[in-house]
């Protein structure tokens, strides 16, 4: 075996784990309760199949063209930067229309934080 055939092998797992998160997203996007679990699980575990599957298409071309890709190297790092924040956008957007959170969750521990000065002006 050669450096080549390894490095097609190492990409390829890469990009069939990337394909794997992927569908592991799906099942969370399908079978999670509310819009902040779901955005979790489609940030977290998309992210991760994103990335993966670039860095198994980064490897690959790599290996076998020896060629180095600078535009994957700015995918990966701006979906590992952009994807995240979109994210955590959505579920302060929700949070701030009011969106509820589903039975089985537990507290709301921010709303302590955000409102607790209206309660302890309500107090007084």
């Amino acid at each position: 075996m050669n450096v080549s055939a390894i490095g097609e092998f190492i990409g390829a797992l890469f990009i069939l784990t990337g394909g794997v998160m992927s569908v592991v997203s799906v099942f969370g996007l399908i079978r999670l309760p509310d819009v902040y679990t779901r955005s979790h699980a489609a940030t977290k575990s998309s992210t991760l199949a994103v990335l993966l599957t670039l860095l198994g298409a980064f490897i690959y071309f790599w290996a076998t063209a020896h060629f180095i890709s600078v535009r994957l190297l700015l995918g990966i790092f701006f979906v590992f930067l952009t994807a995240p924040v979109a994210g955590h956008l959505l579920v302060r957007s929700a949070y701030r229309t009011k969106v509820k959170l589903a039975d089985i969750s537990g507290t709301d521990d921010l709303y302590e934080v955000l409102h607790g000065d209206q309660k302890k002006e309500n107090e007084s």
